[in-house]
């Protein structure tokens, strides 16, 4: 065994992960894999977000398929061993598995990072075949074809996890971003020696290369392919599992299953199914807690950057989005150029490649809550926003009014919507209106599940605020365009809408606290927002 050939690393921490409370068993990737193995010449790149399982994958690969340790006892249990090919593909082959994220001490250069890799490379495969001469300074790639060629035909299967990390430093310049490209080329293309290369990254390869450099992948994104969805990220059943366990484990249980789904769910998969982000779920039940796990800062302070600096392009679809409305967009993932993001959709391209934003049929959205809390900070913290981040910093304010019934108050900050001469939102219809409410309601997600158009009594609510803390007060928000706050109210009671909060005839009340009714409404003629707020007393009223 050696530092990458047929290293022991990848079992060991991939035999750490099966020991943890948290395990998901995604092994039957392998089934998939060993075909491909077989047949040979077979090159595919998973292209995810950080934390989506990439690594944990590559493991499972290397420490599977790796010769020079008996893996059986980890796979024995789990989902492989029952698949066609187990038994004659457990560690039957030679794998050569790099870490591309690993970086020699002090690193700041680009001849160091790959002198280090071709170093140790070149190291396991003399100490493994003395029998072929390999003279230190020559080619990999000719020291592993005089292996094939004159130590039986040897092939091997390449894991290569994170092949996009140095793409990421500055300390790398343009011209050396392409000579890597030619040395993954020349390590890996159309050589008899390659069994199976697997490779993982964050932004695909057409990001980087010109289009003939690694033309030989298939590449499998979360947006353009279906194969291999189910195998990063935790799907519904998965979760549902987890949180049976954590109710096993824990004796006094934090965290609810609604609100693992409002924390963490939301990324739409090319099979159209939906799926949770992995370690955001696995720290949330071992801290027992709900919380903000997201810490990818690199990628987000970029891209808030670009944000800044393009906001005339994407100032409304941000609104529309905090306020959970889908905006449509074209994405093109080979666009998401990080240092070079000019238009709309290369900024969208890129929030979707990093996990920012979820895309499904011709729409980004924001997944989930923990997203929705860095979008707020954004918003809350970017001048540079202009009248939305002056609603978003007022809405402490706003929720504060409308407890103590402040409806003037409540006017005043809604009336920044129109501060400006050429208003961000022209309010044709009650979506715009609902854009600009939430904003100015962004501090209610600390303390309230806000839940939009939501399915209450014989309607939808445009807006209810589910308190997180037991008995405080409940809020039904309705908007009006051309009406009277009272109208709004009378539709509150009309619908029904606050069965939803009060249940069934008999059941204790799942929310004790006070009901609020608000009325919110805007004249054109007028321009001039209204604001009523009712105590809900009873369906007898």
């Amino acid at each position: 065994m050696g530092v990458y050939l047929n290293s022991s690393n990848g079992y060991t921490l991939y035999k750490n992960e099966i020991s943890k409370p948290y395990f998901v068993d995604k092994s039957g990737m392998l089934g998939e894999l060993v075909p491909l193995v077989k047949e040979g010449s077979n090159y595919i790149c998973i292209t995810r977000p950080r934390r989506f399982g990439k690594t944990i994958a590559a493991n499972m690969i290397g420490a599977f398929f790796a010769r020079g340790q008996d893996s059986r006892p980890l796979f024995g249990g789990l989902k492989i061993s029952g698949m066609e090919g187990y038994a004659e593909s457990i560690n039957q082959y030679h794998v050569i598995h790099i870490p591309f994220n690993e970086t020699p001490d002090g690193c700041g250069s680009y001849q160091r990072y790959i002198s280090r890799i071709n170093g140790r490379l070149l190291r396991d495969l003399k100490y493994a075949y003395p029998e072929v001469e390999a003279v230190q300074g020559e080619a990999i790639w000719d020291v592993l074809y005089d292996i094939y060629e004159f130590a039986g035909r040897e092939r091997f299967i390449f894991v290569l996890d994170e092949w996009d990390y140095i793409f990421h430093q500055d300390y790398v310049t343009q011209k050396e971003k392409k000579e890597f490209l030619g040395f993954l080329t020349n390590l890996l293309k159309d050589k008899p020696y390659v069994s199976l290369a697997y490779m993982t990254g964050i932004l695909p390869i057409a990001k980087y290369s010109s289009g003939s450099e690694l033309n030989m992948f298939l590449e499998f994104t979360m947006a353009g392919e279906e194969r291999f969805d189910d195998y990063f990220g935790f799907t519904e059943t998965e979760v549902d599992m987890l949180y049976s366990r954590y109710l096993n484990l824990v004796s006094r249980p934090k965290v609810s299953r609604e609100g693992i789904r409002e924390w963490y769910d939301g990324y739409h998969i090319r099979s159209g199914g939906r799926v949770y982000n992995p370690r955001s779920v696995v720290a949330s039940l071992t801290n027992n807690n709900l919380g903000n796990y997201w810490t990818s800062s690199g990628p987000y302070d970029e891209i808030s950057f670009y944000v800044k600096r393009n906001v005339a392009e994407v100032q409304a679809d941000l609104a529309f989005m905090v306020s959970g409305t889908p905006v449509r967009a074209k994405i093109q993932e080979y666009a998401a150029v990080s240092m070079d993001l000019q238009t709309r959709e290369e900024i969208f391209s890129a929030m979707v490649v990093y996990g920012f934003l979820s895309y499904c049929d011709g729409y980004v959205s924001i997944p989930n809550k923990e997203l929705m809390g860095k979008f707020g900070d954004m918003l809350k913290k970017e001048p540079s926003l202009g009248y939305i981040n002056r609603l978003a910093r007022e809405s402490e304010r706003m929720l504060q009014a409308t407890l103590a019934g402040d409806t003037e108050t409540m006017a005043q900050i809604l009336a920044y919507a129109h501060n400006t001469e050429t208003p961000l939102l022209s309010y044709n219809n009650e979506a715009e209106l609902a854009a600009v409410v939430n904003l100015v309601y962004l501090a209610a997600r600390d303390c309230y599940r806000v839940e939009r158009e939501d399915r209450a009594g014989t309607g939808y609510a445009v807006f209810i605020f589910y308190p997180r803390e037991e008995g405080a007060d409940s809020i039904i928000l309705e908007l009006k365009i051309g009406h009277t706050p009272q109208e709004a109210i009378a539709q509150i009671k009309e619908k029904q809408y606050a069965m939803r909060l009060v249940g069934k005839m008999g059941e204790k009340r799942r929310y004790p606290g006070r009901i609020l009714m608000v009325g919110i409404c805007y004249d054109k003629k007028s321009k001039k927002h209204s604001c009523k707020i009712e105590l809900f007393s009873g369906f007898g009223m």
